[in-house]
């Protein structure tokens, strides 16, 4: 069984139906029991760092949140979901995250007034290694994008794709041992974004090569 995380917020219901698309069957719950014993889990994301932590600690999931990584079960964030494993975002005027990757979330600062905040739209991803997620997508494929926060890992050795945008190359694709995560939404991104999910469901969790970003 596959868990999407209830938080009370985010795209729940088009991250399943992006399952269904590809004939399988995942359940969205708030329920720790649940989500401690699927084996895969989905934490989406659309929203505040902040509110999600709230939310989080209210429904008693932070730590079910740390089990299922530290564990190794297969855990893909999306969007907000690749932020909030982070130790700490500049959402919210500073906001204390989950500490599953070493690192922070960083607000687009853009010097050009053209570069919009948030981004929103198709951007490219550029692959800094192999690995599993990557399977049959193409270097430099486009995702979609809605976002004003980016993700900047502690070590680079946690990061699996990047993309540039208003100046700056961010970490696009996150990874650390069972762990993966996307700033951008497979779920809207068409056949390619599908061909993600896919790969994420065959994914046991490990075998990636080091990055070279």
């Amino acid at each position: 069984m596959i868990a999407i995380i209830d938080y009370k917020a985010g795209n729940l219901t088009s991250v399943r139906l992006a399952l269904e698309a590809i004939n399988v069957t995942a359940e969205i719950t708030d329920q720790p029991d649940r989500i401690l014993a699927a084996k895969r889990v989905i934490f989406p994301g659309v929203g505040a760092a902040a509110a999600a932590m709230e939310s989080l600690r209210r429904l008693g999931l932070c730590e079910v949140v740390r089990h299922v990584a530290a564990r190794g079960t297969p855990f893909l964030g999306i969007c907000l979901g690749s932020q909030i494993i982070f130790e700490h975002s500049e959402e919210d005027g500073g906001t204390p995250c989950l500490g599953l990757i070493p690192g922070t979330v960083k607000l687009f600062r853009p010097t050009n007034r053209f570069d919009k905040v948030p981004q929103i739209g198709w951007n490219a991803v550029r692959q800094c290694a192999p690995h599993p997620i990557f399977e049959g997508i193409e270097d430099n494929s486009e995702f979609y994008f809605v976002h004003s926060y980016y993700p900047v890992p502690a070590e680079t050795s946690h990061m699996l794709g990047e993309t540039e945008y208003a100046g700056i190359r961010f970490a696009s694709v996150v990874g650390r041992g069972n762990l993966v995560a996307t700033q951008f939404h497979p779920e809207k991104s068409g056949r390619v974004g599908l061909r993600l999910l896919r790969n994420f469901v065959n994914w046991q969790g490990d075998g990636r090569s080091p990055p070279t970003c």
